[in-house]
């Protein structure tokens, strides 16, 4: 499971105001709902994109700060998705990602990539603390 913050300034509540539709809009129905760090996330156990296996996203709310987003892309083996003819489907499913994560955040995949690795690279190494 990832974690997305939104830009500054910015909450993701303002952004999206109806998360169950915009995931049913961008993936498909949901079909349940499930437990991650005390709030309950939005899960299409068949979304439209072949390419997606199961598709769990929502808002991680946190007590004195912003939520923010919790996204889990569960992706078909490649060879899978090919051999069924579904090979186009892999540019229409990084375009379903980028776009819902795009709206939700506010942030291009590049910004995205870069907060990750500065959060990567602000954490303590476990190998430093032995």
């Amino acid at each position: 499971m990832r974690e997305y913050k939104m830009r500054r300034g910015e909450h993701l509540e303002e952004r999206i105001e109806d998360m169950e539709a915009t995931i049913e809009d961008y993936f498909g129905t949901i079909s349940t709902t499930e437990e991650y760090k005390g709030s309950d996330l939005y899960v299409v156990e068949d979304p439209d994109n072949p390419v997606f296996q199961r598709i769990t996203a929502g808002a991680v709310e946190y007590s004195g700060k912003k939520d923010k987003l919790a996204v889990d892309f569960e992706e078909r083996p490649a060879e899978e998705v090919i051999a069924e003819g579904n090979a186009d489907a892999a540019a229409d499913a990084v375009d379903a990602k980028n776009d819902f994560l795009l709206e939700a955040t506010g942030r291009d995949a590049k910004s995205r990539r870069d907060s990750m690795k500065r959060s990567v690279e602000d954490s303590p190494d476990e190998a430093d603390e032995v």
